[in-house]
């Protein structure tokens, strides 16, 4: 049995109507001054009014920064931190996607311990404590609420800082399936791919445990069940909140057991084509799921047994394959470009790619050991 250290850090409240729960929730911790991070679509789609009008029926005083946007980047943090020090809050909210939630957590990183987002790249550099926070997710996607790492992407070289600290997590999140009903198609597609690559990369990890498989499996039997019902049913609530708790359970595989090569392949693409992350983990993840085939197929059926006659047995098909075929015509049922050339990368492009893969930080906890070689194979397959 692989050692691990479980403790529960966040406080879950899942339900429809569930965000009208902050201001009490807030009330609760004796908070006065609230500091909301969210980004314009949120705005627009009413969803950070309803949290804050919440905050003001509770009696905080509230402020709200807006100015976060997708892939987050030392800019946006230092914006949010620039304005958090002139209102002085106590409570942080990270109200958005996962780009708001993680704006929140780097802005308290900065606010609380002061210096820059770089010095906390890696685990564990905050010395002094920080605020509290509550996160509401209003997407089914990168679990940030349930995770204590923030991913900020350095403003100059593009770089995606993965920040983590157990001070970091947030102290409570609340779901509310509502919130997702908004997502334009393609957002629900990118986001729920991304979640569904959290469940299965966790799963097979070399830091896989009893904890972060419980969490895999449940997070992948709703995520693969519930997906192409929201992509042709975007108003079916029951879907919708089934997504977002399946989202969350992943970010908790996810804090227990780290992710492996798709990610590792999909962060260039990202920082150096602007790739849709999304985009950039379906065009990957089934070339890394056969490249894994030799060492996880144990663990890949283990997954495909949660969906039963969704993911048929077959007898000419290992399980790496049927679940590799299975996230392919996920990406194309959402949409989404499947091939790396559909996005405008070049043969000449892939030996830097590679590269900037053998640097990412969840390479490493691949079950399969992977090299630049290897990373710039499995480029040329997606290709």
């Amino acid at each position: 049995m692989q050692l691990f250290d479980y403790q529960s850090r966040t406080r879950f409240i899942a339900g429809i109507d569930a965000i009208d729960e902050l201001g009490p929730l807030a009330r609760e911790w004796a908070c006065r001054r609230a500091l909301v991070v969210s980004d314009a679509g949120v705005v627009a789609a009413g969803h950070t009014s309803r949290g804050l009008n919440s905050l003001q029926q509770a009696g905080l005083e509230i402020h709200c920064f807006d100015g976060v946007h997708e892939n987050p980047t030392t800019e946006h943090v230092d914006a949010g931190t620039r304005v958090a020090r002139d209102f002085a809050p106590d409570l942080l909210i990270g109200l958005g996607g996962g780009s708001s939630m993680d704006c929140a957590k780097g802005i308290n990183f900065l606010l609380t311990n002061g210096g820059r987002m770089s010095d906390y790249w890696g685990v564990d550099k905050a010395a002094l404590p920080m605020l509290p926070m509550i996160a509401v997710p209003t997407t089914a996607g990168t679990g940030s609420e349930a995770q204590s790492f923030a991913l900020i992407s350095d403003a100059e070289t593009h770089v995606k800082m993965a920040c983590g600290d157990a001070k970091a997590a947030f102290r409570a999140a609340i779901l509310d399936p509502q919130l997702t009903v908004t997502q334009p198609h393609r957002v629900t597609a990118l986001t729920g791919i991304d979640a569904l690559s959290h469940a299965i990369e966790s799963h097979v990890t070399t830091r896989r445990n009893p904890i972060s498989t419980m969490f895999s499996r449940e997070a992948f039997r709703l995520l693969a069940t519930h997906l192409h019902i929201v992509l042709k049913s975007p108003e079916d609530l029951t879907a919708r909140a089934n997504m977002q708790l399946g989202a969350c359970l992943a970010g908790l595989a996810i804090e227990n057991s780290m992710l492996g090569a798709t990610h590792a392949l999909a962060n260039p693409l990202t920082a150096s084509f602007d790739l849709a992350h999304g985009e950039a983990i379906g065009i990957m993840l089934p070339h890394v799921i056969r490249f894994n085939a030799s060492v996880a197929e144990v663990w890949y059926q283990e997954l495909l047994h949660t969906v039963g006659d969704l993911i048929p047995e077959s007898s000419a098909m290992s399980a790496a394959e049927r679940l590799a075929d299975f996230v392919s015509a996920t990406v194309a049922a959402g949409g989404v470009c499947g091939r790396l050339q559909a996005a405008g990368i070049t043969p000449q492009q892939l030996a830097s790619l590679a590269s900037a893969a053998t640097s990412q930080w969840t390479g490493q906890f691949n079950p399969r050991p992977v090299n630049q070689a290897q990373f710039s194979q499995l480029y040329q397959q997606a290709l």
